[in-house]
């Protein structure tokens, strides 16, 4: 292993696991160590049994729209990235204080307004918002939380700072992986977690039960929860299967629950039986086609009466779009020191606005230098670099920015830290990001670490899976006293 890192450039970006060229940063000292001893061919073994180990569990996510099929194996780079407890201990604040603020901001926008009131946010911003849902004015959802799992990604800059690059406060994805990393890592390097302190994932199904049956109507003693999916062609449809089966919950579709008389019932084999949480993956605009939209074959018909007279709990709450709207994301350290007076403890990357009049001349004239991202696009879709676009890409993107300037933002091209991660049968560095999942319920709970995602094409910033990326097991580790 020695000769594969020989070659390794860290180049001008922050290195997670190099401070200088060869010098490894302390807390990655041991695991280079471990690995530099490998052998080429014991490496190469351990790819494999990791390899066949996600096909075993069939650890899988579907590309939509690809003629090599949709059904991929999630690629996952065995060296782990490793975060010390400091540092974390930093990233877990700000965690807490962002959640803390987008719930209050959403209790504030579906009550009182008075954020748009005040001026802290224009209300054209909110108002238009295509996730915005005024039917839930006023509407009081169980125990004033809105947002009960969001999955916060967290990048990191030239100088080594974390900063958030969005929230997904709707149907967060990934933890699965997260999880399924973990077992595959302990398999295979046993001795690692013996020499290093790494903080458990394992408890992150109970805690996720806990939260919803946290939210159940006050009734029901022994909350019946149940996961809606859209079905096994959904690309996250393996997460869902997997999420069920680790809280011991039903896993269901739209055709397996009946809302009658404002209540849910699922359909069994022995009769209908009531339901009183639903982790819902799915869209607000597919929930419930008498509300919503109405061609809708994957919601329940009646569910958002069920929810309106509190007989049905829903995670995450019906609205929660409107926080984590790309837009609404500039506004984000406003509010935090609006609703709790403090500073944000993790910061934005720069965002332009395209519907502001000054910030849309910006981002027009400096396409080339911008990353412009559509306002609720996910998965790496609706996105242009700029520096990586054709000059027909970069003038395709202006005509929709001048035609609907309040569903486009801009932001810098940030130089994301890189990671040692095997390329091209050699260690080679790849850019990464970070996907804390934050509970919030009785209290707010955050999985240590998270998923790091990466680009594994060379050079690219897109880590998402759907454009090739692939993922690492991350340690959040106690220091050396």
């Amino acid at each position: 292993m020695s000769d594969l890192f020989s070659q390794y450039k860290v180049d001008d970006f922050f290195d997670e696991m190099f401070s200088a060229p060869g010098v490894a940063r302390p807390h990655y000292s041991r695991i280079l160590a471990s690995f530099k001893e490998m052998g080429a061919a014991d490496f190469e073994r351990k790819r494999a049994l990791a390899a066949a180990s996600f096909l075993r569990q069939g650890v899988t996510f579907t590309v939509y729209n690809d003629d090599q099929g949709t059904e991929r194996i999630f690629p996952f780079d065995l060296i782990p990235r490793i975060i010390p407890a400091r540092e974390w201990d930093l990233v877990e604040r700000g965690l807490v204080q962002r959640i803390t603020a987008l719930n209050l901001y959403l209790h504030d926008i579906y009550h009182g307004q008075n954020i748009l009131r005040d001026g802290v946010i224009p209300k054209q911003i909110v108002w238009e918002a295509t996730s915005f849902r005024p039917e839930f004015m006023n509407f009081d959802v169980p125990r004033s939380i809105y947002i009960h799992i969001c999955g916060t990604d967290l990048i990191r800059d030239r100088e080594g700072n974390y900063l958030v690059l969005e929230d997904n406060a709707r149907c967060p994805s990934g933890v699965s992986y997260v999880l399924e990393n973990r077992q595959a890592m302990k398999r295979i390097f046993p001795y690692l977690f013996a020499e290093y302190r790494v903080r458990p994932v394992e408890d992150y199904a109970q805690e996720l039960l806990n939260v919803l049956r946290y939210i159940a109507p006050p009734e029901a003693r022994e909350p019946n929860v149940v996961l809606l999916t859209p079905g096994v062609y959904n690309s996250a449809y393996y997460e869902h299967s997997f999420l069920a089966r680790s809280m011991g919950i039903e896993i269901v579709e739209g055709r397996d629950l009946l809302a009658q008389d404002g209540c849910v019932f699922m359909r069994t084999t022995k009769g209908r039986k009531p339901v009183d949480v639903i982790y819902r993956r799915i869209n607000d605009d597919f929930l419930d086609p008498r509300v919503f939209r109405k061609d809708s074959g994957l919601g329940v018909p009646g569910l958002v009466d069920a929810v309106r007279r509190g007989n049905v709990s829903l995670a995450n709450s019906i609205g929660t779009g409107v926080a984590d709207d790309k837009v609404i994301y500039h506004f984000v350290p406003k509010m935090i020191r609006y609703y709790l007076g403090e500073d944000p403890i993790l910061g934005n990357v720069p965002t332009y606005l395209a519907a502001d009049k000054s910030d849309r001349a910006y981002i027009l004239d400096h396409l080339p230098e911008l990353v412009v991202k559509a306002a609720n696009e996910s998965g790496g879709y609706g996105m242009l670099i700029g520096s990586q676009a054709t000059a027909a890409e970069r003038e395709e993107f202006a005509a929709q920015i001048r035609k609907d300037p309040r569903n486009y933002i801009a932001q810098p091209i940030v130089a994301l830290s890189r990671s040692p991660s095997f390329c091209d049968d050699s260690i080679q560095g790849r850019h990464v990001d970070l996907r804390p999942y934050i509970l919030s319920g009785e209290k707010v709970t955050i999985i240590p670490g998270g998923l790091t995602r990466v680009a594994l094409r060379a050079g690219s910033l897109v880590v998402n899976s759907s454009q090739g990326g692939g993922s690492k097991d991350t340690w959040v580790v106690e220091e050396e006293e």
